[in-house]
């Protein structure tokens, strides 16, 4: 391959990193927003109680519980649910440097994107 297509073959490839990347956060936007609204819709006019704490359950059972919830059109959930999806944006970006190094065979930088992969989703659950 002549240095001008891997040339070309890389910008192709940050484009495409890009739009990922931006589309990613748009879509996001779009949930908490809606999310935003339907909570504002059912529960503006409700008043805090700062007097009463309820601590949250394990991570796990609010992600479990949130998809569910999100369908019935619970705002929190949808929240959560935009929330997810901006988290996982740059997971995306990652999992997109792997194919892409695995097109262009650059075998160091497909270990090394792996690493990374690796490294940020075992993060999840420790």
């Amino acid at each position: 391959m002549t240095t001008t297509n891997q040339k070309s073959d890389d910008s192709r490839m940050g484009k495409i990193i890009g739009n990922l990347l931006r589309f990613g956060v748009l879509i996001a936007s779009v949930i908490v927003l809606t999310g935003g609204t339907f909570y504002l819709f059912r529960h503006g006019k409700e008043y805090p109680h700062y007097r009463k704490f309820a601590a949250g359950s394990q991570a796990t059972s609010i992600i479990s519980n949130s998809f569910a919830d999100a369908l019935h059109g619970k705002g929190r959930s949808i929240i959560l649910l935009g929330l997810l999806v901006l988290v996982a944006t740059p997971i995306m970006r990652i999992a997109a440097s792997v194919i892409g190094y695995l097109l262009e065979k650059d075998y160091l930088y497909l270990l090394l994107t792996l690493a990374v992969l690796a490294i940020v989703i075992s993060g999840f659950w420790s």
